[in-house]
């Protein structure tokens, strides 16, 4: 081993080239992320051969000044931060000092810039192994203007890494897609070989917004999506997240932004999971394009070299948040009152309006920037086998739900029963929870249809049809009366204390030290869901009492997983998953069956139920409970007024 020296600066950049530059895309998400910092409010960016060939970057922003051109290019310079009160509160995408320096090194990169005020224009570029710059006078409007070409052509092994050019672009454009859903108020014109693949100006309002995230992301994800804009704890929240039936296979379509920076967080995955879970079918990944916006000082961006990742200073907060909010605004989609969706979209089911933040019991909306026109609007499947044994539980369920009406229910087959007598049918309670059917009686002329329309048929003992104002709708009766049962159970099983049974013989669970302590300090956690546990030693505690609902089930893997799902994410849902799993399915086995019929009093009560529950758009698997035909896709299919 030779002696030591230090290394050369263009090695050294060249080496911290590794962690910044990985492939063309990286080079695009550092240029633009300097441009929209200087303030830019256009940006052009050409590419050729996937951006390996070229890529050409222009800004209108505040520009650079001749003196500081030269350092510009040089490792560890930059304008953004000072001092270390500057890190701790960083309100910008870039602050490194590293991108330009590690770009020049492994690429012929040219710089041209006019700063604001100034009435001429320069350009600097690096070359030879000391990376010495040179600057000379050069034609250029206020911005910057940064062409890198032939990237990696001095690193010969790097440039072996690359994919086809196809690739290489399609992770290029990716990255603009991103900055673009960040910045709605900057324009952005992308060009591959010479074919422009986009085109989009700066918008301020939320039609334009739309249309900028249906140009991105496709028409479907804004016909399919609900807005959210809610605030609470110096928190805020707002953007798009996609109706349950409009899931993907992949996470693919899944944007998160935390004061404007794009990022993948481990939390924010596990929170927005959380929230779909009893609405998405299994397997599927929602769809989302949300923006975070906290103070800078909360969160700490410098935890990742290509800042794709951050660490909030309260992420069970931050958790917390996301879930409860994400959570009711999926709860809230219920038919809209007097319509069910579009001709264009005939599967949205409602818009839940939940644009005041007093509604949401949030405090006063957002006094920061101006926003106004985003206004909001407002899984697993156990099989019956696998639960055989904890359905003994059932009978210990009576208990909880107690408050339930069930007189028109079926004891043995969990079927509807038609009511006895004309009086009963008219009989109202109060109790918000109570099971009733209704008879539809003829509305006047004037009064409005209500969202689901009146039932005029069922069709093979499995769907309901039902007639509205503008069309009809299409229910799967198995479907919808399995979430409203789910529903009420859960109402029932969480408005009040959860019963526990102590154990003949507790169970003595080995861990670790460091997983024992997390169960100290979590006790609370298990005691909501009526576990009972102690520690019985340095790396063991001890199962003394479980809620009666799980006495059947794998109590020690149970705690296992719950443990788990602590130290990842600081806190977890397992203990609820588990118990909302043996609810839905005790659910399924009582909801109407296929093959019975029902007669319209009993299907109009149903319908009317829908218009009432929580997340009635999905059963407890995340399969879709109706859909709606309007009078204009009718007509489509008959090809009337042709």
């Amino acid at each position: 081993m030779s002696r030591i020296h230090l290394l050369s600066p263009r090695l050294a950049n060249q080496i911290a080239a590794g962690e910044v530059v990985e492939r063309p895309a990286s080079v695009v998400k550092e240029l633009l992320e300097n441009s929209l910092d200087a303030g830019a409010t256009q940006l052009d960016i050409d590419v050729e051969q996937g951006g390996v060939r070229c890529i050409k970057i222009r800004d209108n922003g505040s520009g650079i000044q001749k003196d500081d051109l030269s350092l510009a290019l040089s490792r560890h310079a930059t304008s953004k931060i000072v001092t270390l009160d500057d890190l701790e509160a960083v309100c910008t995408l870039g602050f490194r000092g590293e991108a330009l320096a590690s770009i020049s090194s492994v690429s012929r990169l040219h710089l041209t810039s006019q700063a604001e005020g100034e009435m001429a224009a320069w350009r600097v570029e690096a070359e030879g192994k000391d990376m010495v710059t040179s600057v000379k006078p050069a034609s250029h409007p206020q911005g910057t203007t940064i062409e890198a070409r032939d990237l990696f052509f001095n690193t010969p092994a790097r440039r072996k890494f690359l994919r086809t050019e196809k690739t290489e672009f399609n992770h290029l454009e990716e990255v603009v897609k991103r900055l673009a859903l960040s910045r709605y108020d900057v324009g952005f014109r992308l060009n591959h070989n010479g074919k422009q693949v986009y085109d989009l100006r700066p918008v301020a309002d939320q039609l334009h917004a739309e249309h900028r995230l249906g140009t991105l992301l496709g028409r479907k994800f804004i016909e399919n999506a609900l807005t959210i804009d809610v605030e609470a704890a110096g928190l805020r929240l707002w953007g798009w997240i996609g109706l349950p039936t409009f899931s993907r296979s992949q996470a693919d379509l899944q944007y998160f932004f935390v004061n404007g920076r794009v990022v993948r967080d481990k939390l924010v995955a596990h929170a927005v999971r959380q929230a779909y879970r009893d609405v998405l079918y299994n397997g599927r990944h929602p769809t989302f394009v949300l923006y975070l916006e906290l103070d800078p000082a909360t969160v700490d961006v410098n935890v990742h070299p290509t800042k794709h990742e951050v660490r909030f200073r309260d992420g069970r907060l931050v958790h917390d948040f996301l879930f409860s909010r994400i959570h009711k605004v999926l709860a809230d989609v219920r038919p809209e009152s007097g319509a069910s969706g579009s001709a264009e979209n005939p599967i949205q089911q409602g818009e839940p309006q939940i644009s005041e933040q007093e509604n949401l019991g949030l405090g006063q909306p957002s006094q920061g920037r101006d926003l106004s026109w985003m206004t909001s609007r407002a899984t697993n499947n156990p099989s019956p086998s696998d639960v055989s044994g904890q359905l003994g539980a059932v009978s210990q369920m009576a208990n909880y739900a107690r408050d339930f009406d069930m007189s028109h229910v079926d004891p043995e087959t969990g079927e509807i029963k038609a009511p006895s007598s004309p009086d009963q049918v008219s009989a109202e309670s109060s109790a918000p929870t109570e099971y009733r059917v209704r008879v539809a009686e003829p509305l006047p002329s004037h009064s409005m249809t209500p969202p689901l329309g009146y039932a005029v048929a069922q069709i093979h003992g499995i769907y309901i049809l039902s007639e509205t104002d503008n069309g009809m709708i299409i229910v799967d009766m198995h479907a919808a009366h399995e979430r409203i049962v789910y529903e009420r159970m859960k109402t029932a099983f969480y408005s009040k204390d959860v019963a526990s049974q102590p154990l003949l013989v507790p169970i003595n669970v080995a861990i670790s030290q460091a997983e024992a302590d997390l169960v100290e300090d979590h006790v609370a956690v298990f005691g909501q869901f009526g576990f009972v546990l102690e520690r019985s030693g340095l790396e063991s505690v001890m199962v003394r009492e479980v809620p009666i609902i799980l006495i059947n089930g794998d109590i020690e893997s149970l705690v296992r997983d719950v443990i788990s799902d602590l130290a990842v994410n600081g806190a977890t849902d397992l203990l609820q998953a588990r118990a909302n799993e043996l609810m839905a399915t005790m659910a399924c086995h009582g909801a109407v069956r296929a093959n019975r019929k029902l007669t319209i009093a009993e299907m109009n009560s149903l319908l009317r139920d829908m218009e009432v529950t929580e997340r009635s758009g999905q059963c407890n698997h995340g399969r879709p409970t109706w859909t709606q035909l309007s009078m204009s896709d009718l007509d489509k299919l008959f090809l009337r007024g042709r």
